[in-house]
Parts: structure tokens; C-alpha cells; sequence
């Protein structure tokens, strides 16, 4: 049965094919508050007087980013009717958590370029840049405690603990050309969708939701942070590099088999087949090539029609919540999620 697409109310429909920075800024405009005071807890408590972590820590800040996963539990506890204010100072946390990641993200893949600029490894070293994550991973630790929830901070210990574990799981899957669909989608279930989930079902926490409901928001997040990293890596081999921030082909420079590669390489014949595997051995080869092989098997089509089915999962978890211009704004960001061009 094919995928359904994921609707929007008429009132938001305008806002359904969101794609820029400033189209989510519109998305985003219920919670423009909120966000305010979620950028002011962190310049506040990325304070440290240790200069250099300071300086590390806004240039990575300073670099921009969509806060989508901050915008997740704000939006979450608006609709459930949230009316105190922990839930800003944890949608911080999650920013920091996974502005941390990204330090170590770049570090572990020798990544040079990130949102159209120079990555803090490649512009302060290696060694300052997992520090500086450690540092952020440690003060969000502080935070969470500060806001004296044992059930939140449970779920955000196992989440940073399941990103750790995806990010071994993706160490072991480089420069290994056998990777299948199972062992990528692995990945970006503890990767990218733990975080959004994290986000989401914490969100209903702070509600008080009745389990139900919590598994609800929990299945939505999840299933919008595995959209949300297939189309990213739809965009490795479909986007433009002046938009995305990042040389196409970069994924496969770095030895990763994404979902659109995988797919060619079950589509592909034996000389296409032996030429992607080298590349993703050594990183190495003609990548305008291998994009043409991605293309031409209609491994781009695929790799979208499988974010399509989560994005048809988030949307129908999004249904579980009381209707509201937030809940509307959450069915938007599924789209978001989808037709992104960065």
C-alpha cells in the first residue's frame, strides 16, 4: 500500500512547503518565545571561564542550526498545555547535546566544511573540539539536574547513551561497502531519531501525559528524526552545495554507504557495483559518476519514497494530540522535514 502524505490544516497550508531558514522562522512562530529564551539559557551557560571553550562553543552556536529539536519539546509542551518554564531550560539541554555531538561528529569524520563554513575542528584542532563537546555533554548534565525530574533525566541519559552507541555502530559501518538497509537504518534510529524522540516524549513529560499520549509524541519524534536524516542524505547526492553547506558526494568521500547508495548498489550491474564499493573503501573516485549511478537506478526516488512512510508515521502520531495551532505547526515540520532543500 503506498505511503500517505502527511496533512496539514488549510490555515497552514501556505507554510506546508517550507524549505528556507526563513520559512521555519514562520513555522516556528508560536513558539518565537519560547526559542528566545531557549538562545538566552544557552549563551548564558555556555559560559565558562576557560576562554577557549567560550570561543568554541559560539563559534559552533554562532554557526546557526534550525533548533529543530529544541522546536520539537517546546512545541510538544505547548500543546499538551504546558504552562511552566522547565520545559525551556531542557529544550537547551537537547540543544547542547546535540551541538556536542556535531563536535564529535566532525572530529570522527575529518569533516571540514559544515553550514557553508570552516568546522571548529578544522579551524581549532581536533583535540579542542572533543573537549569542548565533552564540556557541553557535562554542562547539560547539570542543567537537566537542575530541573529535578528523575523520569526526564532517565530519558535523557538513555538517549545520550544510545547516540554513543550509534556513533560506534556508524565507525564500524565505514569503509564498508556490505552495509545493508537494516544496519544504516540502525544508525540513524540512534543517531539522529533518539534525540527527536528524546525531545518529543519529554515534552509530554512535563505534561503529566498519560502513556498512551507519551508514546504517541515518543513514535512522532522518532519517526521525524528518521525522515529528517534520510532526506539530509538524499541531499549528499541531490542538493546544492551553496545550499546544503557541504560538498556533494562528501558521504561518500568519508566512507559512509547512505540509503541512496545502498539502493544503487542492489540496482546496480557488476562494473557500477565494483566502482561504488571502491569508493566507499577508500573514498575515493568519480563521484559526478557515482551520483549519475544514484540517479539512474532511481535510488533518490527510493530513499524518499522511505522517509515518505515516516513521515506518514509522524503525522498520524501527531494526530494523538489535542488540536491546536502547535499541533498543526508539528504536522508542518513533518513537511518541513520532507521537502527541505538544506
Amino acid at each position: 500500500m503506498p505511503a500517505r502524505r502527511p496533512t496539514v490544516s488549510i490555515a497552514s497550508a501556505t507554510r506546508a512547503s517550507a524549505r528556507s531558514p526563513q520559512d521555519l522562522a514562520l513555522l516556528l512562530a508560536p513558539i518565537a518565545a519560547d526559542l528566545q529564551a531557549v538562545d538566552q539559557i544557552v549563551r548564558e551557560r555556555l559560559y565558562s571561564e576557560v576562554a577557549l571553550i567560550g570561543t568554541i562553543a559560539d563559534y559552533i552556536v554562532g554557526a546557526g542550526g534550525k533548533r529543530l529539536r529544541p522546536a520539537v519539546l517546546l512545541m510538544v509542551a505547548r500543546a499538551l498545555g504546558y504552562r511552566g518554564s522547565a520545559h525551556t531550560a531542557l529544550a537547551a539541554v537537547i540543544e547542547f547535546i546535540h551541538t556536542a555531538t556535531l563536535l564529535h561528529d566532525d572530529v570522527v569524520d575529518e569533516s571540514d566544511l559544515r553550514r557553508g563554513r570552516p568546522t571548529s575542528n578544522a579551524a581549532f584542532g581536533n583535540a579542542s573540539s572533543v573537549l569542548v563537546g565533552d564540556f557541553l555533554y557535562s554542562r547539560s548534565f547539570q542543567m537537566m539536574v537542575d530541573v529535578d525530574n528523575i523520569r526526564v533525566m532517565r530519558i535523557l541519559a538513555d538517549a545520550t547513551n544510545r547516540i554513543a552507541e550509534g556513533e560506534v555502530l556508524q565507525l564500524m559501518n565505514i569503509h564498508d561497502p556490505t552495509v545493508d538497509e537494516a544496519r544504516y537504518l540502525r544508525v540513524v534510529e540512534c543517531k539522529t531519531a533518539t534525540l527527536f524522540e528524546a525531545a518529543a516524549r519529554i515534552g509530554a513529560v512535563l505534561c503529566a501525559a498519560e502513556p498512551p499520549l507519551e508514546q504517541a509524541c515518543a513514535r512522532y519524534g522518532a519517526a521525524l528524526g528518521t525522515a529528517f536524516q534520510i532526506i539530509d542524505d538524499v541531499l549528499d547526492y541531490d542538493g546544492d552545495p551553496h545550499e546544503i553547506g557541504k560538498r556533494v558526494g562528501d558521504d561518500l568521500r568519508e566512507g559512509k554507504a547512505t540509503l541512496p547508495v545502498i539502493h544503487a548498489l542492489r540496482q546496480a550491474n557488476p562494473g557500477q557495483r565494483a566502482q561504488v564499493e571502491q569508493a566507499i573503501r577508500d573514498g575515493r573516485g568519480d563521484f559526478a559518476e557515482i551520483a549519475h549511478i544514484v540517479h539512474f537506478h532511481g535510488s533518490i526516488d527510493y530513499a524518499r519514497r522511505r522517509a515518505q512512510l515516516e513521515s506518514s508515521a509522524a503525522t498520524e502520531a501527531a494526530r494523538a494530540l489535542p488540536a491546536s495551532v502547535f499541533r498543526d505547526r508539528l504536522l508542518d515540520l513533518v513537511s518541513f522535514a520532507m521537502r527541505r532543500d538544506r
